[in-house]
């Protein structure tokens, strides 16, 4: 673990913290070194001191976010706060014990720090995502334009290099808030496919609260864009993240209303019918994942047609880079969340990874087929996707919570059979990165 050099956070005091892994008492301990009352911290962060009592005391943790804006704003080191929730050093394999760590600890919040834990990546990135969010910094000055560094942004999405990623989106979301002085259409339609590159990301990691907000934002900024592809982008991100937060009809009812606009304008474009395409995709693994078989299968189906006359390999740059072999990747997804994993493997088979050009979508249809081939007990099967989707984009297993899930739990119901032991070696295992790449904890409790 990375130390701070300040007195303060290297004493005896704040490790006693750390070990009791109560970074309300590092808040607490932060604010009282600057002489603050709890009413001072609450203005700076916008609440009461009531609710600043509460952040500091030991136990529970209610708002994450909260109190990660709390802790940056007494000066608590990232790897202090990380070292205390869990994330970072040996406790990092000590999360969600078996047995409770000390009386006030309860279920809700070890799921609270397990969902906190969802994402191996350095704390300081998700802490630096969530200042850019609370306060927009200063633009660097990058002399790059603005849709190269988007392009770019889009690459690191599309290799797997979420860490890379979660850097460099704070410096872009603050340039592209820079660009919109002059309130120009595309200004905003930039800033809205900003925020829903970071809304993209933060889903893949599965930090949901987060990505509603930047969702939110991209909403906002596309329909002042005025640009229908840009609203129907936003609101298929929202609706993504409406559904992980359980709120299935109201994702569906978004982006159903999303892909009637798009409808309207005749699909006269490949734009436009990809456009349509992907909601439909979207629509139907949500009403799959809500249990509504006929809608899901009715869904892809009208998708699997509306996306016949598209290219089989989208134009560069597009909003909606759907291929029909995109659409079939979906209906995999669809089967799968429907229980019907023999169909799922079905449609997967009719793939090939040649069929997509990204890693992230060459990673995921191997990571689709993994889940058909556990869902109808075949770990063998399940290891080896894994492994081929782990040789395309480590990413896609080691970062995606749902995928270690499956690791961990080949690893312990079948560690002799073929491939487990090496996914285990892989996927499993710390692996120390440079600059801001992800970093992935040792053992199957990560």
């Amino acid at each position: 673990m990375q130390r701070t050099t300040d007195p303060l956070w290297n004493s005896s005091r704040v490790r006693l913290l750390m070990e009791r892994c109560d970074p309300g008492g590092l808040v607490r301990l932060g604010r009282t070194w600057h002489g603050w009352r709890q009413t001072d911290l609450g203005r700076r962060l916008g609440c009461s001191a009531s609710t600043v009592s509460r952040l500091e005391k030991s136990g529970r943790i209610s708002d994450l976010r909260l109190l990660q804006r709390a802790a940056y704003e007494v000066g608590v080191p990232p790897d202090v706060l990380g070292a205390a929730l869990g994330l970072t050093g040996p406790q990092a394999t000590n999360v969600a014990p078996n047995g409770p760590r000390h009386t006030e600890e309860d279920p809700m919040r070890r799921r609270t720090l397990l969902a906190a834990a969802g994402l191996a990546v350095p704390t300081s990135l998700l802490l630096g995502v969530d200042s850019a969010l609370a306060e927009m910094p200063a633009p660097s000055g990058s002399p790059v334009p603005l849709d190269v560094r988007l392009a770019r942004a889009r690459a690191l999405f599309d290799t797997g290099r979420y860490g890379d990623l979660l850097e460099a989106l704070p410096d872009l979301l603050a340039t592209a808030h820079a660009r919109i002085g002059d309130r120009a259409e595309t200004d905003y339609a930039r800033l809205s496919a900003c925020y829903s590159l970071m809304a993209q990301v933060l889903v893949k990691i599965g930090r949901y609260d987060q990505a509603r907000l930047t969702a939110d934002r991209a909403s906002l900024y596309a329909d002042l864009s005025g640009s229908s592809l840009a609203s129907a982008a936003a609101a298929r991100e929202l609706g993504i993240v409406l559904r992980h937060q359980n709120q299935a009809d109201t994702a569906q009812r978004l982006v159903l209303k999303a892909a009637s606009r798009i409808e309207a304008t005749g699909l006269s474009t490949q734009a436009q019918a990809a456009a349509y395409a992907q909601l439909l995709c979207t629509t139907s693994y949500t009403a799959a994942r809500a249990g509504d078989r006929d809608q899901a299968l009715s869904m892809i189906e009208e998708a699997m047609r509306a996306a016949r006359e598209l290219p089989a390999v989208a134009s560069a740059g597009r909003l909606f880079a759907v291929t029909p072999a995109s659409v079939r990747l979906y209906q995999v997804g669809v089967h799968w969340a429907l229980g019907d994993a023999g169909a799922a493997i079905r449609a997967g088979e009719q793939l090939r990874q040649e069929q997509f050009t990204t890693a992230e979508r060459q990673g995921r249809l191997h990571t689709d087929m993994a889940r058909a081939w556990w869902q109808w007990g075949k770990p063998e099967q399940t290891a080896r996707s894994l492994l081929e989707a782990f040789r395309v984009t480590p990413a896609e297993v080691r970062d995606r919570p749902s995928m270690r899930a499956i690791v961990r739990e080949l690893h312990r119901a079948h560690p002799r059979v073929s491939g487990v032991r090496e996914l285990s070696r892989v996927a499993l295992v710390e692996e120390p990165r440079t600059g801001a790449g992800m970093r992935v904890f040792r053992g199957p409790e990560d």
